[in-house]
């Protein structure tokens, strides 16, 4: 069965960084599209960045954050800087087949309707 689990965060001052893990398993890791998303108390779940050979970014974090994935180690990673009190939320990562036989055409997607597969989140505090 596919899961995957979120680590990484925590508190963070304003303009500093941190890096977030997204380990999966039960996939096979290079077929399925992945993404970050986040939410904020009252707000909102909006798509920060995916990856499914390219990228793609929400405006509010492109050129501060960068997604990569190790395609070896079953892992996605979002890397963060600049941070700011606008970023603090909860972070998820989601999957969803989308290699041989699946719906390839539509990734790399921030819609959270793209996505099938979820994990439970990770924390992250931006303090001023």
């Amino acid at each position: 069965q596919v899961q995957v689990v979120e680590s990484g965060g925590g508190l963070v001052q304003a303009g500093g960084s941190l890096r977030l893990s997204c380990t999966a398993s039960g996939l096979s890791f290079t077929d399925y599209a992945m993404g970050w998303f986040r939410q904020a108390p009252g707000k909102e779940r909006e798509g920060v960045a995916a990856s499914f050979g390219l990228t793609r970014y929400a405006d509010s974090v492109k050129g501060r954050f960068i997604v990569s994935r190790d395609d070896q180690k079953n892992i996605l990673y979002l890397q963060m800087a600049s941070l700011s009190t606008d970023d603090t939320a909860m972070y998820s990562c989601a999957a969803r087949p989308a290699g041989i036989g699946g719906d390839w055409c539509r990734f790399p997607s921030l819609d959270e309707n793209d996505y099938n597969y979820w994990g439970q989140g990770t924390q992250v505090t931006v303090s001023s």
